[in-house]
């Protein structure tokens, strides 16, 4: 017999971990690569939510969410050249498990919007920071 509490546990185990990495991503916009080609040389400290988003997230969205795992992880912006195919084989791996993931995970609630999760955002910004 399964214990329902362990299975609980794990799940929020589950939940906790992808927290830390795959709702963390740059703007969609943002032309994202390991050697930060925009000159963007801070690791993202947004977190944002990859799941039940109507359209679902993109390719690159789960792809920057493992990139920035990587990095928070190894505590390189970009790895050197020794390290370069150990961050790269871990961005990867990383981004096919968050694939997993997000298929698998299930809910009865709406997709959010985009656009209207973004605009709730700018007014907390707004309120937060002000102009």
């Amino acid at each position: 017999m399964i214990n329902k509490v362990r299975v609980v546990r794990r799940l929020s185990f589950v939940v906790s971990t992808l927290e830390i990495w795959a709702y963390s991503y740059y703007d969609v916009n943002k032309s994202i690569s390991v050697e930060g080609s925009k000159g963007d040389s801070a690791m993202c400290r947004n977190i944002k939510t990859l799941y039940n988003f109507s359209p679902p997230a993109t390719e690159d969205e789960v792809h920057a969410a493992a990139l920035q795992f990587v990095r928070k992880l190894s505590g390189f912006n970009s790895p050197s050249k020794a390290n370069e195919a150990a961050f790269n084989e871990a961005i990867e791996e990383i981004a096919a498990v968050a694939h997993k993931l997000l298929g698998s995970l299930v809910t009865n609630a709406e997709p959010r919007n985009r656009e209207v999760e973004a605009e709730k955002a700018r007014i907390r910004n707004l309120q937060r920071f002000g102009e």
